[in-house]
């Protein structure tokens, strides 16, 4: 899967130096990595399946 016109950006659940990086600009497509191996694996969900994903995780707590 070619992903270098993906646009990554820091989730904004991401804390604590435990970054992920999401690039949901790909077309119906939503990748996400470790920010910390920018070249390693990539997931990848249809945008559906991410929408679901982060209405159903946990909060961290402050």
């Amino acid at each position: 899967m070619d992903l270098t016109g993906a646009r990554w950006r820091t989730s904004s659940r991401s804390g604590n130096g435990e970054c992920v990086e999401v690039a949901d600009t790909l077309p119906g497509l939503v990748g996400v990595r470790d920010s910390k191996d920018p070249t390693g694996p990539v997931l990848v969900f249809a945008p559906a399946e991410w929408r679901a994903f982060v209405a159903t995780a946990p909060h961290p707590t402050a």
